[in-house]
């Protein structure tokens, strides 16, 4: 869709782009979702990229794939598709193409619309959804401790998400829609994979993979 080889400034300049390309929807019929998430050696550079297909509504793993490498792109605050997809694509395209993505990121939560999430979702026309655990933008009210509480995540005063208590007494996570998907099925989505973890099952699985532990 473009060349990675950007600069920061340039890697900016092109999510402005992006954030046009954007578009809401609703959840397809869900049969398979995938999880995505990448791990890096502080001290060495290194990057651990794991992507898990699971079956839906089971949440059963079908297939689960791993790749190591070196870190082309440094890390710069809003910029972490351009470090994090490059490991990924190449996982993407081993893997029979789900119904739905869950990234651990974010999605439209961004600062400049365009997230982890968002980028993915662009890449493969496929649903998207963010799921990160902390905030990267926007404003909400922190919801209740019962599990399933949430609360709606605005940026500039327009929806960009929700906050939800995924497990009791637990920090919240961040649920923002990619692509293809408005807020409220993002957030529909994230709970519908949700196994009484704080993290839904598929990128709680990929984490898992992204330090070396089996999918259980």
């Amino acid at each position: 869709m473009h060349s990675w080889d950007l600069s920061s400034r340039e890697a900016a300049a092109l999510q402005g782009v992006l954030a046009a390309r954007i578009r809401g929807g609703s959840l397809p019929r869900v049969r398979t979702v995938l999880g995505c998430d990448v791990s890096y050696c502080r001290s060495s550079g290194s990057f651990r990229a794991s992507v898990v297909l699971l079956s839906f509504p089971t949440m059963e793993p079908v297939g689960s794939w791993t790749r190591k490498g070196e870190t082309a792109f440094p890390y710069v605050p809003g910029l972490l598709s351009f470090r994090e997809i490059p490991p990924l694509l190449p996982l993407l395209e081993k893997v029979p193409a789900p119904d739905l993505i869950i990234v651990d990121g974010h999605g439209i939560a961004h600062p400049r619309g365009v997230g982890l999430a968002s980028h993915i979702g662009l890449i493969t026309g496929l649903p998207t959804i963010g799921c990160a655990k902390r905030r990267l933008i926007g404003e909400y009210t922190d919801p209740s401790a019962e599990a399933g509480a949430r609360e709606p995540l605005t940026v500039s005063g327009h929806p960009a998400g929700f906050v939800l208590r995924s497990k009791r007494s637990c920090r919240p996570i961040f649920v923002s829609p990619g692509h293809l998907l408005d807020p409220e099925e993002a957030l529909r989505g994230t709970v519908m994979c949700l196994r009484g973890y704080r993290l839904p099952e598929p990128t709680r699985l990929a984490d898992r993979l992204t330090r070396g532990l089996p999918v259980k």
